[in-house]
C-alpha cells in the first residue's frame, strides 16, 4: 500500500505540474508534450488518414503489376511528405501533392484533418506548383495575444499589428498595401487595434495625422506624436486641403528630379528619391468616418462631398506621394454619401472586427472575400479583439492584437514627441500640448484633456 502511494502522489503532482503549465505556458507545454504526441500520431497514422480523407491516387501501374506478381493488391498512395517540423504553435509538414491533387482538396478536408490528429487547426498553405505546407495548430494562440517580439519589425513602415489564427504575425505593410479599412462595433477592439498601430508609427520617422470629428476625445491622447489633428468637420475640410496641396507639392519635387539632368534616376514615386531630399511619409488616420460626414443641411452635403472628394484624391495618388490612409468606423458605406464608395474601393486593406449586422460585414470584405463574411459576424462578444483581415489578393484571416492600454499608448507617444518631423503646411493644425511640469509630479494631460470613450 505504501509503495503504491509513493509512485501515485509523485504521479498525481506531475498531472498537476502538466495542467498548470499547459494554461499558463502554452508554449513550454508544446514543446515538452504536444509536439511528442502529434509528430507520432502523425506518423503512424498518416496512411490512413489521408486514404480515409480521400487524399490518395491510386498506385502506378508498375507498383500495381509488382503487387499483382506478389499476391497482393497495391494499397492507394498519400503524397509525399517531410518530417514534421516543430514551430513555435504547432508544427509544419510540407507535402508534394500526387497528380491530379489540387491544393483545395487539402483545404476541404483540413477540418477531418485536424480531428483524425488531435491539433487545434490544420491550416493549406501552397508553396509552389505541385507543393504545400500543411500547418498544424497545437492550441488557440488567439486566446493570449503577446506583443511582438523586437525582431519581427521588418523594416520602415512595416508593422506586426495581430497574430494569425495560424501563429503568423499579420504585418501592416504601408508600402505593400498603401490604405486600410477598419470596422467593428463598440467594444469590439477595433481602438486596440488603432493604439498597436499608433504606437508602432509612432517610433518611426513618419507624419502622423489625426482627423476625429468626436471633438478629438479618440485620438487626444496621441496629441504629443500627432503632425495634425482635426476634431471638427469644418478643421477637417480645411486640414485635407492642406493634404492635398502637400501631395501636389511632392509630385512637382518627383517631376524636378527625375529630370534634372542625364544622370538623373527616373522615378514615379517618392520612394525613389535620394534619402537626403525624400519627404518624409505622412499617415491620416480618420477615425469614426461617420462622424465626419453627417451632414443635416445642403450646406454640410457639399462640404461632406467635397471631403470625400479630396480622400479620394488622396487615396488614389498619395502612394506615390508618400501619403496614406487609415479610416476607422462603425459603418461605411453609400449611406456617408457620394463617392463613398469608390473611396471604399481604394482602401485595399480591410480590418473587421465583431459588428452588430451583417450588412456592415459586408461593406468590409464582400467585395474582396465573400467567405470571410461569416466568420467576421460569427466573432464572439467576450473575445474582443478578433478581427478578420482580408486584403485586395481575396486572401483571408483571422486575427487578434495584443492589448494595449490606453495609458501606455500615451506614454509611447509622449517619448517619441521629439520624432515629430517638420512639415511647415500642418503647423497651423498642430495640436497645443501642455508642458510637463519638472521634478516627479505626474505628467500634465494633453490638451484637450478630454478622455477617449471606451473602444
Amino acid at each position: 500500500m505504501t509503495d503504491a502511494l509513493g509512485l501515485l502522489v509523485p504521479l498525481l503532482l506531475t498531472v498537476a505540474a502538466l495542467a498548470a503549465v499547459r494554461r499558463r505556458l502554452p508554449v513550454l507545454f508544446w514543446w515538452l508534450v504536444g509536439y511528442p504526441v502529434v509528430t507520432l500520431r502523425v506518423l503512424t497514422s498518416y496512411r490512413a488518414t489521408m486514404d480515409a480523407c480521400g487524399l490518395t491516387v491510386p498506385a502506378s501501374a508498375v507498383r500495381r503489376a509488382t503487387a499483382r506478381m506478389m499476391g497482393r493488391q497495391a494499397p492507394p498512395v498519400p503524397p509525399r511528405r517531410s518530417l514534421p517540423r516543430p514551430t513555435g504553435s504547432g508544427l509544419v509538414m510540407r507535402l508534394r501533392m500526387a497528380a491530379g491533387q489540387a491544393p483545395e482538396d487539402f483545404t476541404a478536408s483540413a477540418d477531418r484533418l485536424r480531428h483524425a490528429w488531435g491539433a487545434h487547426a490544420v491550416h493549406v498553405h501552397p508553396t509552389k506548383p505541385g507543393r504545400l505546407e500543411l500547418r498544424l495548430v497545437g492550441w488557440d494562440v488567439l486566446a493570449d495575444v503577446r506583443p511582438a517580439r523586437r525582431w519581427l519589425q521588418t523594416g520602415p513602415l512595416s508593422l506586426p499589428l495581430a497574430l494569425r489564427e495560424d501563429g503568423h504575425w499579420h504585418v501592416r505593410d504601408f508600402r505593400t498595401v498603401p490604405h486600410e479599412l477598419i470596422l467593428g462595433a463598440t467594444q469590439s477592439g477595433k481602438s486596440v487595434y488603432l493604439r498597436n498601430l499608433l504606437c508602432g508609427l509612432a517610433r518611426q520617422p513618419v507624419a502622423l495625422v489625426g482627423i476625429d470629428c468626436k471633438w478629438g476625445v479618440e485620438l487626444a491622447p496621441f496629441a504629443p506624436r500627432l503632425s495634425a489633428l482635426a476634431d471638427t468637420p469644418d478643421r477637417a475640410n480645411d486640414l485635407l486641403d492642406v493634404l492635398v496641396e502637400e501631395m501636389e507639392a511632392r509630385f512637382r519635387l518627383i517631376g524636378v528630379r527625375s529630370g534634372a539632368g542625364p544622370d538623373a534616376v527616373l522615378t514615379s514615386d517618392v520612394w525613389g528619391l535620394p534619402e537626403k531630399v525624400r519627404p518624409v511619409p505622412v499617415v491620416i488616420v480618420v477615425d469614426e468616418v461617420a462622424e465626419l460626414f453627417l451632414a443635416a443641411s445642403k450646406d454640410e452635403e457639399k462640404r461632406r462631398d467635397a471631403m470625400v472628394t479630396k480622400l479620394i484624391r488622396l487615396a488614389q495618388l498619395g502612394r506615390a506621394a508618400g501619403i496614406y490612409l487609415e479610416v476607422c468606423g462603425q459603418r461605411f458605406g453609400a449611406e456617408l454619401g457620394k463617392g463613398a464608395t469608390m473611396l471604399r474601393a481604394q482602401l485595399t486593406g480591410r480590418v473587421c472586427h465583431r459588428v452588430n449586422d451583417e450588412t456592415s460585414a459586408n461593406m468590409a470584405l464582400g467585395d474582396i472575400a465573400p467567405e470571410a463574411v461569416l466568420a467576421a459576424t460569427s466573432i464572439p462578444a467576450e473575445r474582443p479583439g478578433v478581427a478578420v483581415v482580408g486584403d485586395s489578393s481575396g486572401g483571408w484571416s483571422r486575427v487578434r492584437s495584443p492589448h494595449l492600454t490606453l495609458d501606455d499608448a500615451a506614454a509611447v507617444c509622449r517619448d517619441t514627441s521629439g520624432l515629430v518631423p517638420a512639415l511647415s503646411r500642418l503647423d497651423p493644425f498642430r495640436p497645443a500640448v501642455a508642458a510637463e511640469p519638472a521634478g516627479p509630479s505626474p505628467a500634465v494631460p494633453v490638451a484637450p484633456t478630454a478622455r477617449p470613450v471606451p473602444e
